[in-house]
């Protein structure tokens, strides 16, 4: 493996996200055949190093919107595990109070404009931030997570092609996990990379591997230097892989064992672990200890949501209407 130029500091820290994601997904799985999360969830797991990467290479100001498989970006942008999977939970002291769930996560304090379970929904949400960006003379970036089923909707060519023509500072960031539920994209799709299609649009279109949080990094570290620049949009297509079914318990009858054991051997958490014992920044031990640390982490952020308060009755339908906040079953 060639070492990169990194320092220590950067590729734990990059591992340690990575690791947070993973573990915060695999807990969420555990408590959800528990019982304990009551409707259901779509996880990243697989699929690290394209939230870590992407979400790694933006300023606290900037903004990203998510997909319905959004923990991971969530995490990534600074999102609190404990809040998070109160949301998951329905509890009160989730992100959304908990009427958004695991499918619609947002805080605008965290530059999360928020998940969106509807596929391609949120690029052109992504367009009207940046718009706003640049009406308001401020210097945020908007990135849109989205995958790759969402590449073949109306939205996204709209939204492409406003972007664009109005040169707003927004990166279109594919996660091409290669289902769209249980759609094969290369069956829907003639062109052999979705990135091809910014050629349509006037701008960049870049594959990256999306099982190498670091070349993740560095691919969206440029697209966002060139929209803060006043150059305009950038279409990533990070090609990555999801371990989990489309949602859990997906029988998955779609995709063969052989398959996935070839995209699990390029898992990211193992490439980078790799990478940092070869570089000699960490043992074996001390990267035990980050484990263990985040384990941990994610046992007190289920413990939290477990403890958590629901919504009372009087208060469920707070918060359907920004003007009535104080609207409730009793009315």
């Amino acid at each position: 493996m060639v070492i990169r130029k990194y320092d220590r500091e950067t590729l734990i820290k990059f591992y340690r996200e990575m690791k947070r994601v993973r573990e915060f997904e695999e807990k969420a799985c555990e408590l959800f055949a528990q019982g304990m999360i009551e409707y259901n969830i779509h996880t990243c797991i697989g699929q690290e190093a394209t939230a870590v990467g992407g979400c790694q290479a933006l300023e606290k100001s900037d903004l990203i919107i998510c997909t319905h498989r959004g923990h991971g970006q969530c995490l990534a942008k600074g999102g609190d595990p404990g809040i998070m999977m109160a949301e998951l939970f329905g509890r009160e002291t989730g992100y959304c109070r908990g009427r958004g769930g695991s499918m619609h996560i947002a805080s605008i304090d965290v530059g999360i404009l928020g998940a969106n379970g509807i596929v391609g929904a949120g690029i052109p949400i992504a367009v009207g931030s940046a718009l706003a960006t640049n009406i308001l003379k401020t210097t945020e970036i908007t990135l849109a997570f989205f995958g790759d089923g969402a590449s073949n909707t109306g939205e996204f060519h709209e939204a492409l092609n406003m972007a664009s023509a109005w040169n707003l500072p927004v990166v279109f960031f594919c996660e091409n996990n290669k289902y769209a539920v249980s759609v094969d994209i290369e069956r829907v799709i003639k062109v052999k990379d979705i990135a091809e299609r910014a050629k349509a649009y006037g701008i960049p279109g870049v594959v990256v591997d999306g099982c190498d949080v670091l070349a993740v990094y560095e691919t969206t570290k440029k697209a966002v230097e060139r929209a803060r620049e006043g150059q305009g949009p950038t279409l990533i297509e990070a090609k990555t892989y999801r371990y989990h079914g489309h949602f859990e318990g997906e029988p998955q009858v779609y995709r063969t064992e052989e398959e996935m054991s070839e995209w699990k051997k390029r898992d990211a958490i193992k490439r980078l672990y790799k990478e940092i014992i070869e570089a000699g920044f960490a043992s074996a031990e001390d990267l035990a200890d980050i484990d263990r640390e985040v384990k941990e982490e994610m046992e007190e952020a289920a413990l939290f949501a477990k403890n958590s308060p629901w919504p009372t009755e009087n208060e469920a339908l707070m918060y359907v209407y920004s003007n009535d906040n104080e609207r409730s079953v009793a009315r």
